[in-house]
């Protein structure tokens, strides 16, 4: 790809020849695919044989300062994976029992998971979950119609600042809200299966960061202003953890439970459904290993 614009870092890199912001360069990088247990219950279910098909690529367009998955967003670990092994992978997970196929931030490598998606074609029955930090740019989206069920973007900040100084990426609350809007264009309101499994549909994210309960309560209104509270879920996460010194003392530490539970609150008035996270999930068995599970195999027939 020459000259990538994929994210809104549009850094203009040949990817087949060099490597752009993200860490990507002209072929997929993959972590880890295998089942996933500890997303929401509407996306992982509550049958410990199943889970979510989780396929983590390497890079990532945003590289927040407090990423759990730091190994990979940041040191891009990971191994590259042919389109045709890609495919091969998606149907590995479902005849492994996965409710869904989730996508975990694979927005640099957009044209190849679609490319994969259509390989695999009518024999991947399953939901495709789109799983981002929020960071994206709706024209990449609009490569994803009708190849994605359900999109699981997080909504991280409203505050330039605060993404300058957390992200590099003061532009972020502008990007991910026009995302956000084209991919409720995209899917429609929820949509559950018989299992009460999510299906179609948006659930957006938000993990409350330590001494910034106001920018979580512009976030949540401006969902509240801008799509229908009954049109999809909103998931409150508690797990942030400081991973090195920030400039911003409160984001040197975890957050409250009066933080955490003022922003609940607020949700709950406001009228949104979703979920909220317990306190206790920032244990290390809610970050997978990243240890290639699943990589490696033949390539899609």
């Amino acid at each position: 790809m020459v000259g990538c614009g994929l994210c809104p870092r549009e850094c203009g890199v040949e990817r087949g020849v060099g490597v752009g912001f993200c860490g990507g360069g002209g072929v997929p990088r993959v972590a880890r695919a295998a089942l996933h247990r500890w997303e929401e219950p509407c996306i992982s279910g509550e049958d410990l044989a199943r889970g979510s098909g989780t396929v983590f690529f390497s890079g990532c367009p945003l590289k927040c300062s407090f990423c759990q998955n730091h190994l990979l967003s940041h040191e891009n670990f990971g191994r590259e994976v042919t389109v045709s092994r890609l495919a091969g992978i998606f149907l590995e997970l479902q005849e492994a029992g996965a409710w869904n196929l989730n996508l975990v931030t694979a927005t640099h490598y957009a044209p190849q998971v679609v490319e994969a998606l259509e390989l695999a074609g009518e024999r991947l029955t399953i939901p495709v979950l789109w799983n981002s930090g929020g960071y994206e740019k709706p024209e990449t989206l609009k490569l994803l119609e009708g190849h994605v069920d359900v999109y699981l973007p997080d909504l991280k900040f409203y505050d330039p600042a605060l993404a300058e100084d957390c992200a590099g990426a003061p532009d972020y609350f502008s990007r991910a809200s026009a995302a956000i809007l084209e991919m409720y264009r995209q899917t429609g309101p929820l949509r559950l299966d018989g299992s009460g499994m999510l299906c179609r549909g948006l659930m957006v994210r938000h993990l409350v960061l330590p001494g910034e309960r106001r920018d979580s309560e512009r976030l949540l209104r401006w969902l509240a202003e801008h799509l229908p509270v009954d049109g999809f879920y909103l998931s409150l996460m508690s797990q942030y953890t400081p991973c090195r010194p920030c400039s911003r003392k409160a984001l040197n530490r975890r957050i409250s439970t009066f933080e955490y539970q003022w922003v609940r609150e607020l949700a709950q008035e406001l009228g949104f459904s979703g979920y909220g996270q317990d306190r206790a999930s920032a244990r290390e068995e809610y970050t997978p290993p990243f240890d290639l599970t699943g990589v490696e195999g033949p390539e899609a027939p």
